[in-house]
């Protein structure tokens, strides 16, 4: 399938998670489609739970514990199930999330949000139903989001009516409408510096679209033969594109294309003959790739490389007899660096919950390793959503990793979203503080502007 070669990451291992580590309880909303049912910020991780009024569960990394219905604070407040969320890169507690009732909800989880304590045990809470920002405008359920990676509350989403939609959170009004699809949408991904996103479609088309403008730039034809669904990933700042998907005879295969040339493929590695799709997650970072397939229990690791044979495999990846739902990266930033750990997924399972599946390489000294943790996406927002607008092209600010030098900040670039809820409760104690005020000017004699 892929080359071996001399590589930093070539001996990353990830052991089979303890129990008392993996998030359990869950009767979770795993419903037709692609979607990778778990998404994930530094902070929080979040996960659609069975049953009507789109419930959401969001869990912490580090309180692992068993979900308990009924006492387990969650996360309520749409009229149909949810179908994707997203967290905001800029800020760890601001979450989007997408619904049949073809509406997308912004909310924000409160700093004391803690639904078990550390010893694992439920705790009873307050649930989460009101939302900050409604997003209006799809005619059908919203099946994908995808957040900008370097502008700040710029979100992307798409929806059964094969429309892309590109939204001002934090004014709640559509920037841009995408109507070149004619068939459902698979996948959505921004490149590296949001000038233009992917998608994917059941027609087998990969089209190349420029955010701004909504204009088709470039596009696959057929990315691949089979039926099954195409994932897409850029590949950095490289000019490349891979796409997973099925040949014609129903193999799972990966595919590198040249942006400059999208005629055909630079590279074809075949798989497997398993009928699940392939999800490609891609640590720009590092340049490694975990390939996985739902309903496959092992998770492959290759690196990538800007020259033939493109892809490396990285020892045995991870094994194991569980079969996978969905699945996500962590941010780096949530990361424990000090123990090598060089990635974190969450993998979504019938029989095990959500397990964290945590890969380290293999390293004597403890001090930081300045050679497997380059800089990373920072929680600082290299542009606001007005400038990338008005064609600022900027990619995602850059920031160490190392623990001395990144001191106690997570949310650099976070600006508060306020619910209307939380502004009426202000208002409304503000004016009876301006009628106090008066009462005591009125009883003093003393005269002022009543206007």
């Amino acid at each position: 399938m892929f080359k071996i070669r001399t590589s930093k990451y070539r001996h990353v291992y990830c052991d089979a998670p303890k129990m008392e580590a993996c998030h359990t309880g869950f009767r979770l909303s795993t419903v037709t489609g692609d979607q990778q049912y778990v998404k994930a910020s530094a902070k929080y991780f979040a996960v659609a739970l069975f049953g009507g009024g789109g419930v959401v569960y969001v869990g912490r990394h580090d309180r692992p514990g068993r979900f308990v219905n009924g006492h387990t604070p969650i996360l309520q407040g749409h009229k149909g199930s949810v179908l994707d969320f997203e967290w905001n890169p800029f800020d760890d507690s601001m979450l989007a999330t997408a619904s049949e009732d073809t509406t997308i909800k912004i909310w924000s989880i409160p700093e004391e949000w803690e639904p078990f304590d550390k010893n694992g045990k439920s705790k009873k809470g307050t649930d989460i139903s009101e939302s900050m920002v409604d997003l209006v405008g799809h005619m059908k359920k919203v099946n994908l989001l995808r957040y900008h990676p370097s502008a700040n509350n710029v979100l992307a989403s798409t929806s059964s009516d094969n429309t892309v939609k590109v939204w001002d959170v934090e004014a709640g009004q559509e920037m841009s409408t995408f109507e070149g699809m004619h068939d459902l949408c698979q996948d959505l991904v921004w490149d590296y510096k949001g000038d233009n996103y992917a998608t994917s479609c059941k027609d087998k088309a990969v089209r190349f679209v420029d955010a701004r403008a909504a204009k088709v730039s470039n596009k696959i034809s057929q990315a691949h033969d089979g039926i099954k669904g195409v994932k897409v990933v850029y590949m950095g700042e490289s000019g490349k594109v891979l796409t997973t998907g099925h040949s014609r005879a129903s193999g799972r295969e990966v595919k590198i294309w040249d942006l400059k040339n999208l005629d055909k493929p630079l590279e074809v590695s075949k798989i497997d003959t398993a009928a699940g799709v392939l999800m490609p997650l891609y640590d720009a970072d590092t340049n490694v790739i975990y390939l996985c397939g739902k309903g496959d229990g092992n998770i492959r690791t290759c690196e990538f490389e800007d020259k033939k044979p493109y892809f490396h495999r990285l020892g045995d990846g991870f094994r194991s007899t569980t079969a996978l739902k969905g699945v996500c990266l962590v941010p780096k930033r949530g990361l424990d660096i000090m123990k090598c750990e060089s990635a974190r997924l969450l993998k979504v399972t019938n029989e095990s919950g959500i397990q964290p599946l945590s890969f380290t390489v293999p390293r004597k000294s403890d001090a930081f390793q300045t050679d497997i943790f380059p800089n990373t996406a920072s929680s600082e927002p290299a542009h606001t959503c007005e400038e990338w607008r008005n064609g600022s092209s900027k990619g995602p600010e850059l920031e160490s990793l190392n623990p001395n030098k990144r001191g106690g900040a997570q949310n650099g670039g976070k600006k508060k979203l306020l619910s209307v809820g939380t502004l009426s409760a202000s208002l409304k104690k503000a004016d009876a503080r301006i009628k106090y005020l008066e009462g005591r000017l009125d009883a003093s004699g003393i005269s002022y502007d009543k206007k």
